[in-house]
């Protein structure tokens, strides 16, 4: 995961959680809708971006570095 998917995961959760807060969403059903609305959100605008740029930022590269020494169980 790069720079952009992580920015993208971000909106699509904070988007989420704002829709959540602002209609005072309750039950599942209606947690669902809100995150369905969320990821949409987040999903328009990497593809927009996408078009724009004329290549995908979906990666296959692991945000996180590799370890250079794994700690040891004890």
């Amino acid at each position: 995961m790069d720079d952009f998917e992580l920015i993208f995961t971000m909106l699509g959760e904070r988007a989420t959680t704002e829709i959540h807060r602002t209609e005072d969403s309750q039950g599942v059903p209606k947690l669902k809708s809100d995150a369905k609305a969320g990821g949409k959100i987040a999903g328009d605008a990497r593809k927009k971006l996408e078009k724009r740029l004329k290549r995908s930022i979906v990666s296959k590269e692991n945000y996180l570095r590799p370890q250079a020494k794994k700690l040891k169980k004890k």
